[in-house]
């Protein structure tokens, strides 16, 4: 077998490779929380908001039943209103978080670092040479 075959990495070891980074693990757990989280929005505005909005406007059967017959097909209006109030909930959700949350975690954290004392910088090359000096003369003193 030649040099270059055995420095030349299998495909299996570079797919290993890529799929055991941490990324591609964060990026997977975020995808399992997000589908979570959007099954909870999704119920959140199907199972409570939505029908509090067909109480409060005129209509038999919830929301879901606003159609609007149109040449002979159906224009589904109570779902497209359903989503869009899903749409406007995960934004919010997803506002509160990013921007709100993390933006407050991130003024924290710099009053953290701003508030701890700051080590002092090193010292710079003369410094370092008076100081030898200092020790010098002094150990021929005394």
């Amino acid at each position: 077998m030649s040099d270059e075959a055995k420095k030349k990495p299998s495909l299996l070891a570079e797919f290993r490779s890529f799929a055991l980074k941490v990324n591609v693990i964060d990026l997977a757990v975020v995808g399992v929380i997000g589908a979570s989280f959007r099954a909870i929005v999704s119920s959140l505005v199907k199972d409570i908001v939505m029908p509090l909005i067909g109480a409060v406007l005129p209509g038999q059967g919830g929301y879901q039943a606003w159609v609007i017959e149109l040449g002979g097909s159906k224009i589904l209006v109570g779902k497209f209103i359903g989503e869009v109030v899903n749409f406007i909930v995960v934004a919010l959700a997803l506002f509160l978080f990013v921007v709100k949350f993390l933006g407050w975690m991130t003024k924290l954290k710099k009053k953290e670092a701003e508030a701890a004392p700051a080590a002092p910088p090193p010292p710079s090359k003369e410094e370092v040479l008076l100081t030898e000096i200092r020790d010098l003369l002094k150990a021929r003193n005394g």
